[in-house]
């Protein structure tokens, strides 16, 4: 997990807060408002953890977000591993810099969002575009969507208590 900023048109600051399965490479979600605090992060994850079940574990950056006491109880009171990077070592978190590297070009950096509106709706269709639609080499040529959805079929659907995943 990791966060991106950008602004509308009218200079306003709009956060990102970017969520991607370790394994399945899946954008899991992407929240877009004016602010995200540590409590909001968990709200997301809760609302995440109700098709995807929670994760083992998180690797997040030291932001003020990942060591505040709401998501640091979340954690806790969910069996979750925390992984904390080391300061100053974003590389520790590489793959979700990569992908906020590409949400940044690809889609921030691509156009004016005039309203937070405008801006949710336009990285909901690039999250569905990177998920359904982008083959990954790391996958065997195939979307994170699909891939992922194939490995819940084989571990026996989504329940699978013994099948946890990894956020970055």
């Amino acid at each position: 997990m990791d966060f991106v900023s950008d602004s509308l048109s009218s200079g306003r600051r709009i956060k990102c807060l970017t969520v991607v399965d370790d394994f399945s490479k899946e954008s899991v979600d992407i929240t877009v408002d004016y602010g995200i605090s540590g409590q909001y992060v968990t709200r997301v994850l809760d609302q995440v953890a109700r098709f995807r079940g929670y994760p083992a574990a998180v690797r997040t950056d030291n932001g003020p977000e990942f060591t505040s006491r709401a998501f640091l109880a979340w954690t806790h009171k969910n069996g979750i591993r925390h992984i904390l990077i080391e300061p100053g070592k974003p590389m520790q978190n590489g793959y979700i810099e990569s992908f906020n590297g590409k949400f940044r070009d690809e889609c921030l950096n691509e156009q004016w969002f005039e309203s937070l509106s405008q801006a949710r709706e336009c990285i909901a269709h690039w999250r569905r575009d990177y998920n359904e639609v982008r083959p990954h080499s790391s996958l065997g040529r195939i979307p994170p969507a699909r891939f992922a959805q194939q490995h819940r079929q084989r571990a026996g659907g989504a329940a699978d208590s013994e099948q946890k995943q990894n956020f970055d």
